[in-house]
């Protein structure tokens, strides 16, 4: 057994690496000048505030989930305000409101929030993925279900492409009221995710039902559909208010050199693992060489190890035939399989290969030779046409410079390459942008066609996160599209994510304040007198992302992180091993995962403040009026803006503004 969720140098950990500040200052831990206390005697213009931001988790998902959210939740620290919820269910219900695949992300994201995360500057980082894996397996087993607006609007949207954009955009037009029919050229619904991803690593059946969740909202489906020849764009356009292009980029690119497109076993690593996915292809090759370096070329490198070769293999079971759709490899035909040989190639050195790097350990573990600094030259036929391998050359260690003389040849029986990929614009060429994409607006609506709209790989090929937080923003266009259009798109906020807020939470507990009186320029809305007002709070969520100097170090001990474990796969054993590598935490293991966040820009409820106001000026909220965010008050007659709330806050929840 070994870790899934490693950092580099993350098991030399062995103590804190931030100075404990609570006894000596830092550099890293500076109490604020003097003379930026505005202080007066016993009383200073400054005194608490309350500051809700974006932590940096948060910041680096491209789907902008609120992770602090769902964490807090899972640690027990924010309630369910529902009765009979569970936790379980109000954490499904946070996580779901960006992104409605978490048992599938949970799995397979290569997690940015994770590298953002400010508890990498203390020791390691929250294992966010194993939460929201937990989350998403919950939420399988207990059945939990998508709630569909409760209303209405009328307005159809055509959504084309079943992948993760397109299902993410489903769901968000169900919420919203909006009728929803998913168009796929495919058997299946599921894009990438089903068709580019491998069974061992998303198992199936979890990824069907988070698919088939979507579907129950009331989503209309039309598989083995293209648009563009099944059905024109014109019968859309009357069909539908509004269209979404979610087609994904499923045309892998070739490499460029010389010999690559003549030779019938040079294919591309999407077509490969769509062949493979699809059920179709069993066997590959004696000597698959894949070139690439991210993580598609592991996926095409482990999936050969796996499916091995047979000797003295027929014309029709050539891996070539059936990736390319002119037949398909019998069970039968692949019972007496045995190891292939895999290498994997790549341009920049195997340290700063883009893929994930457990999965890079775990392709070597397998028995994947990966070879780093190379560079394609040449594919050499043989006097059928057949590649019978592939010139490379050495770079230097910048990864671009060829080094003379440095070229030699690998044997290859197939030709893998997994270098990018593009749109297959096939009776939609007038979207084209003339690279095999399609181009959209900061607001993802394809330009000079009104009522068209655009997510995912088609604007720019990236993360499955990237495409389901473009989703979501482009359903938020069209609905203003479809029931606001007589107004101008506002401009997306600096930090564009799902955040907390308060007023909504307020709202949930039965504790929205009272409507306000109209008061003009002279309104008092923000002080702690009046029952309308939100007590000295203030949401910068859409503005700022707290960074970890904002925060009170001192406050955190050393929590080593509680690791998923992979089942390791040697290279003896490879061969048909299908089966997930992923295990999953305990509950109880979970829990306390999710209590090593550090609730960045948000109160976790410590009691700091208010055990060392020396004015006993920091009181807690009333529990009858008390909530997520609404912790503790400030007595202003006894507040002398000493800011020792402030510096000794954990979350950096706490600014001091001014006022009196």
């Amino acid at each position: 057994m070994s870790t899934a969720d490693t950092a580099p140098n993350a098991e030399k950990l062995t103590f804190t690496r931030y100075k404990d500040t609570r006894l000596e200052h830092t550099d890293t831990q500076e109490w604020d000048s003097w003379t930026d206390n505005i202080f007066q005697a016993g009383w200073s213009h400054k005194c608490p505030t309350y500051i809700n931001r974006t932590p940096p988790c948060q910041g680096s998902c491209p789907s902008g989930e609120d992770i602090r959210g769902w964490l807090d939740i899972v640690r027990g620290m924010e309630k369910p305000t529902y009765e009979g919820m569970t936790m379980q269910e109000y954490a499904f219900q946070r996580s779901t409101d960006a992104n409605p695949f978490p048992a599938v992300m949970g799995r397979v994201c290569p997690a940015p929030c994770e590298d953002g995360c400010n508890r990498n500057e203390l020791d390691d980082h929250v294992g966010i993925n194993s939460v929201e894996q937990f989350i998403g397996d919950q939420a399988r087993e207990n059945g939990f279900k998508f709630k569909v607006a409760d209303t209405e609007s009328g307005k159809k949207v055509a959504v084309i492409g079943g992948g993760p954009a397109g299902l993410a955009a489903a769901y968000q037009l169900r919420r919203l009221g909006h009728g929803c029919t998913v168009f796929d050229d495919h058997a299946e619904l599921g894009g990438m995710m089903m068709y580019g991803i491998p069974g061992y690593r998303v198992p199936r059946e979890v990824l069907h039902h988070e698919m088939n969740r979507i579907v129950e909202m009331g989503v209309e489906v039309k598989l083995n559909t293209r648009i563009g020849t099944d059905i024109t764009v014109e019968d859309l356009e009357k069909d539908y208010d509004a269209i979404l292009w979610a087609i994904g980029c499923k045309e892998g690119r070739g490499l460029p050199v010389e010999g690559f497109d003549e030779a019938p076993n040079c294919i591309s690593g999407v077509a490969f693992l769509e062949a493979f996915n699809d059920g179709r292809l069993k066997l590959a090759s004696d000597k698959v060489v894949c070139i690439g370096g991210g993580d598609t070329s592991i996926d095409v490198a482990s999936v050969a190890r796996r499916l091995g070769k047979i000797s003295n293999v027929a014309e029709k079971d050539l891996p070539e035939n059936v990736v390319l759709g002119h037949t398909a490899h019998d069970v039968a035909d692949s019972a007496n399989k045995e190891g292939a040989e895999v290498t994997l190639l790549s341009r920049s050195s195997i340290e700063n290969m883009p893929a994930a790097q457990h999965e890079i350990d775990d392709a070597l573990r397998e028995g994947v030779s990966i070879i780093g600094r190379v560079s394609p030259v040449k594919v050499i036929l043989d006097d059928n046409g057949r590649a019978t391998a592939l010139r490379v050359i050495k770079l230097g260690e910048d990864g671009k410079t060829p080094i003379e003389g440095s070229e030699y040849d690998i044997e290859a029986t197939l030709i893998v390459s997994a270098i990018g990929q593009k749109g297959d614009m096939t009776g939609i060429e007038g979207m084209d942008n003339g690279h095999g994409f399609i181009d959209g607006d900061a607001h993802y609506q394809v330009k000079g066609k009104p009522g068209h709209f655009l997510a995912g790989d088609i604007v720019r090929p990236h993360l499955l996160t990237t495409a389901i937080g473009q989703a979501g923003i482009a359903v938020e266009t069209i609905d203003h599209y479809l029931c606001h259009h007589d107004e101008d798109l506002k401009k997306r906020p600096k930090v564009d994510k799902h955040y907390f807020k308060l007023e909504n939470k307020l709202e949930e507990a039965g504790l929205s304040p009272e409507p306000a009186p109209v008061h003009g320029h002279e309104s008092v809305r923000g002080t702690s007198e009046e029952d309308f007002a939100i007590h000295n709070y203030e949401d910068r969520s859409s503005n700022d992302i707290i960074s970890h100097d904002k925060l009170f170090m001192g406050h955190f001990d050393y929590e080593p992180r509680h690791k998923r474990k992979t089942i390791d796969v040697s290279s003896d054993e490879v061969l048909g091993h299908f089966a997930e590598r992923l295990v999953p935490l305990s509950d109880d293991e979970i829990v306390a995962e999710a209590g090593r966040c550090m609730s960045c820009g948000m109160c976790f409820e410590c009691d700091n403040c208010v055990i060392y106001c020396p004015q006993d000026a920091v009181k807690k909220t009333p529990k009858s009026q008390a909530t997520t965010g609404r912790y503790v008050y400030t007595d202003y007659d006894r507040c002398i803006g000493c800011h020792i709330c402030k510096d000794v806050c954990p979350t950096g929840y706490i600014d001091m503004g001014l006022g009196e």
